[in-house]
């Protein structure tokens, strides 16, 4: 029986697979990656959490355009 590779084998394979010269670019660019997901991720737990605390509502697209109609300056309409 094979024993299935981890992701960290297969990626560490991968990048072993790559020039030298470009080897450190793509590890700073998964780190990127990785990063730009943490934060992602905690912003949607923050929305989900004013969700649960009822601190946002549905948005009406309609009054939006509505109102914002009346904030047109005179010199625009």
């Amino acid at each position: 029986m094979t024993r299935m590779k981890t992701f960290t084998e297969r990626a560490a394979e991968a990048l072993d697979q790559l020039p030298e010269e470009m080897r450190e670019p793509m590890v700073a660019y998964i780190f990127e990656q990785a990063e730009k997901y943490r934060v992602l991720k905690r912003q949607i737990d923050e929305g989900l959490a004013d969700i649960d605390a009822g601190r946002v509502r549905e948005w009406d697209f309609a009054d939006f355009l509505r109102r914002a109609k009346l904030d047109v300056p005179q010199s625009f309409k």
